[in-house]
């Protein structure tokens, strides 16, 4: 049932048959409806999450405003960073756009196998590298480019996004107001 998204783990870093037969137990599906919580203000986030299908937002409240922090359509992995890793209350909210097929691998498994197992190790080791490369140019995006330039790297990077996320998250992704975001789409 989960091959394709085994072998999409071994994208990252190169998984054995039998590596992927140990990881089958923490493996499971959840699905959402639009707008469900995945995760919760609060609670510790306890899994790697992977879009089968779907779409979700990962946001959090600033000043009682919500910020959207990132979007992920189908083939990405998310999750909370700080709280899987430190298995802290999250302060981020994860939540479907539309209904939505969530693969979740647990962090009590990925945590028992890693200690014996080096291809385990390394595909963690892999998805902590890509999230702070992920989130050192989120960073640079939002200190050094116009808005404009990180729309454009949005079209760029994800353009199917535009029609699936309603504006208001878009704009606040991007770090700009909603009439900002309409005055730079009707001049693209």
């Amino acid at each position: 049932m989960f091959a394709e998204y085994l072998n999409k783990l071994s994208e990252y870093s190169p998984l054995s048959d039998a590596t992927k037969s140990q990881l089958q137990p923490f493996i499971s599906l959840k699905s959402l409806k639009k707008e469900e919580p995945l995760l919760k203000f609060g609670d510790v986030c306890k899994h790697v999450y992977y879009v089968k299908k779907g779409l979700v937002r990962i946001f959090y409240f600033k000043e009682g405003k919500e910020v959207t922090e990132w979007l992920t359509n189908e083939n990405h992995f998310f999750f909370s960073i700080s709280s899987f890793f430190e298995c802290t209350p999250s302060d981020l909210i994860i939540e479907a756009i539309e209904d939505s097929h969530i693969i979740q691998l647990s962090k009590v498994g990925l945590d028992t196998l890693r200690k014996d197992n080096i291809e385990i190790a390394n595909l963690m080791i892999e998805w902590i590298s890509s999230s702070l490369v992920l989130s050192q140019n989120r960073m640079a995006s939002i200190q050094f480019e116009t808005a404009k330039q990180r729309y454009d790297n949005l079209l760029k990077m994800q353009p199917e996004i535009l029609n699936r996320v309603p504006l208001q998250y878009i704009a606040s992704f991007l770090g700009i107001t909603q009439e900002t975001l309409s005055r730079i789409r009707s001049k693209n």
